[in-house]
């Protein structure tokens, strides 16, 4: 039981982290590590249960290694992206070589797994200890560091086992370092975000424990009453947990796959109650009084810069500190209108759309010289929605000057050159956005 509850607990957080944002590489790579964790830790359960044990074990000295390389991979994701080019390169022979021990048993096949699981997390925690600065707040970037190299050490017992440390006490040690990471790299998320987690961590991990309780704390009661745990009863056991869990964090995109199907025929609903779902998730994650006086003007260009990314998903606006705006404060009392969340997000798309505009030259509806890139840059991929690289946008719905925009973006401006626009036009639109708060 003591199994069931650890791998449950590793499971939700793998999970959770994947969730809170499945665009972001360094919250899936420390959500696969502590997944795969969890997996090893079902086969763990599951050896004393079974017939013959040598097929669990190979399967379960292969999923111990992922968890390390997968965090290596997550490391990386948080400093500059150069550094992740060689990580996405050493992704498939870093995965080759782990089965090598399956393939030939021998030491020097265990010695090549060790190396292969240890070097890459021993050079991203050198790139992270030089890059600490980037880490904030202090606290994390501690524990980053700190939790990163015990998880080497763990890596090295696991892969290597010594006869004087029983492998469930090792494989047990990694487990905390992985948790305490995936705790560090959610709470440096919601930092980086602008947003609090404690509401929204706390909401999940809560009803992730009630419904697991339910449908697993069955198959735990009928194993108690009968003959006592059995292979199909213990991995029913595991399975209901993992099933349970699964469908409480992933219920958001559970619902919308659902929806395709339901409402194949009605794309305003279907869009209407995906909106509705991504609002109800933002709002535990929303900070209600963040010091936004006491950002320096890179944090704010920051945040403005992930508001303007989500300027049409009003759900993801909701999240934003910039709701809180005195601008927005303002507005709400001067029309009149409830100080509610969703009219805050309201109001802060207004802004943004201000700022953006300002940003246009007076002569014309669309140019290609200098003086227009900003505003390109920032008018038709988020306001108007077009996306320039995809073939998608390529029809005849647009209408003239999205068509000629379009075909600017997508025949003259390189992908990269664009990201480096929309990064200085929004600092332009955050120091409009800051201005008010300094006066």
């Amino acid at each position: 039981m003591v199994s069931v509850v650890a791998f449950g607990v590793a499971w939700w957080l793998g999970l959770y982290l994947i969730s809170r944002d499945p665009g972001k590489p360094a919250l899936v790579r420390a959500g696969v590590g502590l997944v795969a964790y969890a997996a090893a830790l079902a086969v763990e359960a599951l050896v004393p249960v079974a017939a013959s044990d040598d097929v669990l074990r190979q399967v379960q000295g292969v999923l111990v290694c992922v968890p390390p390389i997968a965090w290596s991979g997550a490391v990386v994701a948080l400093l500059p992206e150069k550094y992740a080019k060689w990580w996405r390169t050493a992704l498939v022979p870093l995965g080759l070589l782990v089965l090598a021990p399956v393939v030939v048993d021998s030491d020097w096949a265990r010695l090549l797994r060790a190396v292969d699981v240890l070097l890459p997390l021993v050079i991203s925690l050198v790139l992270l200890a030089g890059h600490r600065a980037r880490l904030r707040p202090a606290p994390v970037r501690t524990t980053l560091i700190v939790v990163t190299l015990f998880l080497g050490l763990a890596a090295v017992l696991v892969t290597l086992p010594l006869s004087f440390l029983p492998s469930w006490l090792v494989v047990t040690a990694m487990g905390g370092d992985l948790v305490l990471l995936g705790l560090a790299i959610a709470v440096f998320d919601a930092f980086d975000e602008g947003q609090t987690l404690r509401a929204d961590m706390g909401r999940s991990v809560l009803t992730a424990m009630l419904v697991a309780l339910v449908f697993g704390g069955q198959v735990g009661l009928a194993m108690a009453l009968s003959t006592g745990p059995t292979l199909p009863l213990t991995a029913l056991l595991l399975g209901s947990v993992a099933a349970a869990i699964s469908v409480q964090v992933l219920a958001n995109p559970i619902q919308g796959l659902l929806d395709r199907v339901a409402f194949a025929d009605a794309p305003e609903l279907r869009h209407a109650r995906a909106e509705l779902r991504e609002i109800g998730d933002a709002l535990p994650r929303r900070a209600e009084n963040p010091e936004l006086a006491a950002l320096d003007d890179a944090e704010f260009a920051k945040l403005t810069r992930r508001a303007l990314g989500n300027y049409g998903d009003l759900g993801r606006l909701v999240s934003s500190p910039l709701t809180m705006l005195p601008r927005i404060t303002d507005s709400l009392a001067e029309k009149n209108l409830p100080d509610q969340p969703l009219e805050r997000a309201n109001e802060l798309k207004q802004l943004l759309l201000n700022g953006i505009l300002q940003l246009k030259p007076r002569d014309g509806e669309f140019g290609t010289s200098d003086e227009w890139r900003y505003y390109n840059a920032l008018y038709f991929p988020y306001v108007l929605g077009l996306r320039p690289y995809s073939r998608r946008d390529r029809n005849d719905k647009l209408d003239e000057t999205s068509k000629r925009a379009l075909q600017w973006f997508s025949r003259t401006v390189p992908e990269r050159t664009l990201y480096n626009w929309q990064n200085a036009a929004a600092k332009l639109v955050a120091a409009g956005l800051r201005q008010e708060i300094r006066s």
